[in-house]
């Protein structure tokens, strides 16, 4: 068993680490004509990794943190459209489509809030302008379970489309009403049933544990029913309480949110459970069956972290498109316009929607990919960094080694000339541990309305 009380100490604000520098350090800064230049001159040898934002939703869930656009009119979504399209146009001036493509993924919003019918015009269209997906590329998409149907899972198949994942957060009806997503167990159940009908190759479910109401006891319910649907995938997400971003996460009542020690609690529970039930944990919030390549790329420890969570598609440029999009190149990020009426601005003006981003310094891809990696695969190799970076490790970062002298003293991770490594228990607070490499953190201490609590 966990001690709690060691474990408290360390509930303060922290990145979840999706980048680094994480998006707080995006600006203007970052201007239209260097960006385009970055795209023009990436190396053609690199493959691609897309991403397409789909924004809306029928209603809000109050524990969402994605930039959303709430709507039920059709003629919204077929205007949407025809800026993707013409985004995409835009795009195909700038950068050479013909390159590999080993990854793609439909997020948002409810990507299925489209219909069938309008899924396969974005699908045909994204594939008139990139040709060349791989055999195997991972294409992916975000299922919310009550907008969902045959047809639309028949259109993605035929497109290739291999991966679904579908949000659950949690069974307990008290806990859907707290954060309005009623969604009965039936509904997530048939969903499920066509993705195994359509050959989806891998089905992930979402979880989240910290929302009004939960407890280590409800909690256990929602898990052994979510094992009922044998997914391959668990993704088991830290509620982020953050309504001073997200005016939606007003409507939650504070008083009814679970303290940190029932959240690891249930945070521990969860980690027993499923790899009792022969799931492995991988990277902080994670668990996959021992066949999935995201089991085989931990144990090689080639596991990957980007905007869309782990993945074992490193080395690829991602593209961001659509409205708050972000892409990720060799040393840049790049974020699309999260205000609609901007994002057509500047299409209509013949521009690609890019608002803001950062330009990577040698520090930044440094402290990125000793980050990363311990996010990734919960492990430094001290001897392979310095050898990449031509660095002496314990020299250049002689402050984060001292910071994390306590973890290591409470066996939260073990370190020694060649590695960094966490214990099982200390992967629960790898934000916490990746924290001292962060140039930045410094800068937002003082502020508790930056990041979400990390425990």
């Amino acid at each position: 068993m966990l001690d709690f009380s060691k474990f408290l100490k360390y509930s303060k604000p922290g990145p979840r680490y999706t980048s680094y520098p994480t998006a707080l350090e995006f600006s203007d800064a970052y201007g239209y004509d260097e960006y385009i230049q970055k795209i023009q001159n990436q190396d053609p040898s690199r493959p691609l990794s897309l991403y397409f934002h789909l924004p809306f939703c029928r209603n809000a869930c109050y524990f969402c943190g994605c930039n959303v656009v709430f709507t039920s009119k059709e003629d919204k979504m077929l205007r949407y459209i025809e800026y993707l399209k013409r985004e995409l146009k835009i795009l195909s001036s700038h950068l050479d489509c013909n390159r590999q493509v080993i990854q793609m993924h439909f997020g948002g919003g409810t990507p299925t809030f489209f219909t069938a019918e309008q899924l396969k015009v974005i699908i045909d269209e994204i594939k008139s302008y990139f040709p060349n997906f791989i055999d195997g590329a991972e294409i992916s998409c975000e299922i919310d379970p009550r907008h969902i149907d045959e047809d639309q899972m028949r259109v993605m198949s035929e497109a290739g489309f291999n991966r679904v994942s579908f949000g659950i957060q949690d069974f307990n009806e008290k806990v859907q009403i707290a954060v309005h997503r009623v969604q009965p167990y039936e509904v997530t159940k048939n969903a499920m049933d066509l993705a195994r009908k359509y050959n989806m190759v891998s089905v992930n479910v979402d979880l989240i544990y910290g929302l009004p109401f939960q407890t280590l006891e409800t909690f256990k319910e929602t898990l052994r029913l979510a094992l009922t649907l044998d997914p391959d995938r668990f993704a088991i997400f830290n509620y982020a309480h953050v309504p001073w971003m997200k005016k939606t996460m007003r409507k939650i009542d504070e008083t009814t949110l679970p303290m940190p020690d029932e959240k690891l609690q249930i945070m521990q529970y969860t980690i027993d459970f499923l790899t009792s039930h022969g799931y492995k944990m991988i990277g902080m919030d994670h668990f996959a069956k021992p066949e999935d390549e995201l089991f085989k790329a931990i144990k090689k420890g080639e596991l990957h972290r980007n905007f869309q969570g782990y993945t074992t598609k490193g080395g690829a440029d991602l593209i961001g498109v659509g409205l708050t999009s972000i892409g990720e190149g060799v040393d840049s990020y790049n974020q699309n316009f999260k205000d609609m009426k901007e994002y057509e601005k500047a299409i209509d003006d013949g521009k690609l929607p890019f608002e803001r981003g950062v330009v990577l310094n040698e520090d930044d891809l440094i402290r990125q990919y000793v980050i990363m990696e311990l996010m990734s695969n919960f492990k430094l190799d001290i001897r392979r960094f310095e050898k990449l970076f031509n660095i002496e490790f314990k020299t250049y970062f002689a402050d984060a080694i001292e910071a994390l002298k306590p973890f290591a003293e409470e066996e939260l991770l073990t370190m020694d000339e060649n590695y960094i490594e966490c214990s099982e228990t200390g992967t629960l607070l790898i934000r916490n541990i990746a924290m001292p490499f962060d140039a930045y953190m410094k800068k937002h201490a003082a502020s508790k309305k930056t990041f979400s609590k990390t425990v």
